[in-house]
């Protein structure tokens, strides 16, 4: 059986894993997501710890580019001193992950099926 469910009202929510999420912004380099762990009532659960992300663009030739990543940080000041090597961090895995894809597509071997699919059906 699949893990995956079957109708959207078979989704369930984790009740023990539950966050509270509060966005941080200088208006200008970026943003930073703390996700506090609560309990069911709401309250803060302080037997886990937050968890912080960042995100901000970058310019390219084609246009803004998104940058997310995790913020290893146990404080809103450690997040924010933790900032900038986490997007430069996340810029350097997205530009890895490209180049592979490019290596594995270079590398891919062509079959009559795929100038099909690539041609909408007509072999050129």
């Amino acid at each position: 059986m699949s893990d995956h469910p079957e109708k959207i009202s078979d989704v369930q929510m984790d009740m023990a894993n539950l966050y509270r999420e509060e966005a941080y912004t200088d208006l200008k380099t970026g943003g930073i997501r703390k996700l506090v762990p609560i309990k069911l009532d709401g309250s803060e659960d302080r037997a886990r710890d937050a968890v912080y992300s960042g995100h901000t663009q970058v310019m390219s030739p084609h246009g803004p580019v998104p940058i997310q990543g995790a913020i290893e940080a146990k404080t809103l000041e450690e997040a924010i001193l933790g900032f900038p090597q986490a997007m430069e961090d996340a810029m350097s895995k997205m530009v890895e992950e490209a180049q592979q894809m490019q290596r594995e597509q270079a590398n891919k071997i062509v079959t009559p099926d795929d100038l099909k699919k690539d041609t909408g059906g007509i072999i050129v």
